[in-house]
């Protein structure tokens, strides 16, 4: 049986600060952004390339700003220097390039606080 990790929830305080976050500035591709009724509103997002998604919104339970940020989510790049400098150059705060020798990370969060990391996997 196949158990593949397509969507991601994440809390967050203003849906339409995040969504400008993560499409303008990070890059995610929009998905939806629909209201289905009774306050509930569903904003799903993609990294480019990515088969799996985030969800921001409201009214969908155990997803809003109270609720503990995520920490340590991967987007997994093929070349990070590039990576970095393409969310710096659209206003990201990233953290420098740390090379441990295979692997090279580098770290931002979003304004609710949740952590992001790239990583770039190489022979050394």
């Amino acid at each position: 049986m196949d158990m593949k990790l397509e969507l991601v929830p994440l809390p967050v305080a203003d849906v339409d600060v995040s969504k400008s976050f993560y499409t303008e500035m990070v890059g995610f591709n929009l998905d939806h952004d629909v209201q289905p009724g009774n306050g509930m509103r569903i904003v799903q997002l993609t990294p480019p390339g990515s088969a799996c998604s985030i969800v921001i919104g409201t009214g969908m339970g155990n997803n809003g700003p109270t609720d503990a940020t995520v920490n340590g989510l991967h987007l997994v790049v093929s070349d990070i220097t590039e990576a970095r400098r393409q969310l710096v150059d659209r206003g990201v705060a990233v953290s420098d390039v740390h090379d441990m020798g295979g692997v090279k990370f580098a770290y931002f969060s979003d304004p609710d606080g949740n952590s992001w990391t790239l990583q770039e996997l190489y022979k050394p």
